[in-house]
């Protein structure tokens, strides 16, 4: 059955005779205090008819088997075919092999993109889908199983525990898990704890709904907040030696939401190319390292901006220079740099102002977030100085429409900026257990696509690629920390041209395109035939296909 036409799965349940009107108008009240749960799921848990017909009933309406999932129906090891990174986010689990088909069991048939993404992986397996949908409880009930005993273990946490060992606890897991955030997140019946571990959120555990006023408690107590407020509040977790942690309070309709921002104190200033910067050294120097001019790093919140801002500095410091910093807050703290940490009465543009009096060579703004610090900065680097500093935008030429916006004239756009570089941050393979496989058809063509697109000539000869399987080392995701992708726009002499008169983004790109530009898409296909991540985690990030 076409699903784009089909009657909404209420209706045409009771039209089957499978429940009664007062049944789906129940199920819908409970809907509304529960909207994330589907209303499959709310019928079965309130068991007006059985499960077995209901899940059949509700496959044949979405044109799918449908199947009461239990660890007893799962035959294969699922982890082989999947691995649990994939298989949470599809919200999918292989359970049988037979015949060159494997069945795949979803928890919602209408994501055509989640039931894309696992048949392209069966395919580059040499397996063909048979799907199947079960309830989501039943699900994620085996998702929880296949990820080991630690989620189970947490679980309990907060059952009979101290309070001040359960916020512990929580903590030193997630540093121990590599995780840069914690979520701590009330809804209406427990808390959940959420890592983000690589970029991506992961339901760690759960905790009562009796505990919340002592975990609240406990977690103002050591971020020295107010007890009593219950609005926004910022603090700080000066508890762990290896560690600052920011804390952040945010009231929502349970409670309050905390989120934990993990900076290592003494955490290594990782090499520019490192990072997966594209190019040679002298690259490099003609990108970076100018007089008179400003260098911008472009990309959305938690794209490794400020990672790439610290290895520039860090290229670039020496002791005959002077380079002084303005950030909010210092996450790194560098020898040889005088850094700054803006706050309430020390903006980043009244910093900025009394930096130019210090003398320096080199200045880095952490964010250009308004006119007045933009300004200031070209104006820093129209007087001798090498401005570096980030903006949020989607890519590199359009930071010039930014500028734009903010109210900056096209000739201090042209004159200042020397070069603006966008990047994201993609998922690395984990090199304990990806597996090594030959490149489908099918993303050879994309990748040739892309190449004739942006007239890049890949190599496929003999090329391979990896899936991401996972293993104990990168906690069953099939990724381990992550690497940038870049695209790098010089602004040369027929762009800066192209700037005085107004020209739009789309003039400036498609001029740009005839010399060194690429964009990040390029890079990113240059990373995968390295090896160093696959397509589907690409896509996951740039959309390309």
């Amino acid at each position: 059955m076409d699903v784009r036409k089909r009657q909404p799965l209420g209706i045409e349940l009771v039209k089957r005779g499978i429940v009664t009107e007062e049944n789906i108008e129940e199920a819908l009240q409970e809907q509304r205090r529960s909207p994330n749960k589907k209303i499959g799921e709310i019928l079965n848990d309130l068991q007006v008819c059985d499960s077995n017909k209901l899940i059949e009933a509700i496959g044949e309406i979405v044109g799918v088997k449908g199947i009461i999932l239990t660890p007893q129906s799962v035959k294969i090891d699922v982890l082989e075919y999947i691995s649990l990174e994939i298989a949470r986010r599809n919200k999918a689990i292989p359970f049988e092999v037979e015949n060159g088909k494997i069945k795949v069991c979803f928890s919602d048939t209408t994501n055509l993109r989640n039931i894309e993404a696992v048949r392209l992986l069966m395919l580059n397996k040499g397996l063909i889908i048979d799907p199947y949908i079960t309830f989501g409880n039943l699900l994620e009930d085996i998702l929880q199983t296949l990820g080991g005993t630690s989620s189970r273990d947490m679980s309990r946490i907060g059952q009979d525990d101290n309070m001040t060992e359960v916020v512990d606890s929580i903590i030193k897991t997630a540093m121990k898990k590599r995780a840069s955030d914690i979520h701590i997140e009330p809804e209406r019946e427990q808390i959940r704890v959420r890592y983000r571990i690589d970029g991506e959120l992961f339901t760690e555990t759960s905790i009562p709904k009796e505990k919340q006023s002592q975990l609240i408690g406990r977690l103002k107590a050591i971020s020295n907040m107010h007890q009593e407020k219950q609005e926004s509040q910022d603090g700080r977790i000066l508890l762990y030696d290896d560690y600052n942690i920011r804390v952040s309070s945010q009231r929502n309709v349970y409670g309050e939401k905390f989120v934990l921002r993990l900076l290592k104190k003494n955490a290594n200033i990782r090499n520019i190319f490192e990072l997966g910067y594209p190019g040679t050294e002298k690259d490099l120097n003609r990108s970076i390292n100018k007089r008179n001019s400003i260098t911008v790093i472009a990309a959305p919140t938690g794209e490794g901006k400020t990672t790439t801002l610290y290895s520039i500095m860090d290229y670039l410091n020496k002791p005959e220079i002077n380079i002084t910093t303005i950030e909010d807050p210092v996450e790194i703290r560098i020898d040889g740099l005088n850094q700054i940490e803006t706050d309430a009465k020390a903006t980043f543009s009244a910093s900025l102002r009394t930096v130019l009096r210090q003398d320096p060579d080199i200045i880095l703004v952490g964010e250009i977030r308004d006119q007045e610090t933009a300004e200031i900065a070209m104006q820093a680097g129209q007087t001798g100085h090498y401005v570096l500093s980030t903006i949020h935008t989607i890519d590199a030429v359009e930071v010039i429409t930014r500028l734009r916006k903010m109210g900056l004239p096209d000739y201090d756009i042209a004159s200042t900026l020397a070069t603006s570089i966008s990047q994201r941050l993609v998922r690395r393979l984990c090199p304990k257990c990806k597996k090594e496989r030959e490149f489908s058809q099918e993303e050879k063509n994309i990748i040739e696509t892309l190449g004739k697109k942006y007239n890049v000539d890949f190599n496929l000869k003999d090329a391979k690629t990896y899936d991401a399987c996972g293993c104990d080392y990168c906690n069953n995701t099939g990724y381990y920390e992550r690497i940038g992708i870049f695209e790098i726009l010089d602004i040369d002499d027929e762009i800066k041209e192209l700037i005085m008169k107004s020209a739009s983004s789309i003039e400036i790109k498609k001029h740009a395109l005839t010399g060194s530009y690429r964009p990040l898409c390029i890079d990113g296909i240059n990373k995968v035939l390295l090896g160093y991540t696959n397509l589907e985690e690409l896509n996951r990030k740039i959309l390309m296909f």
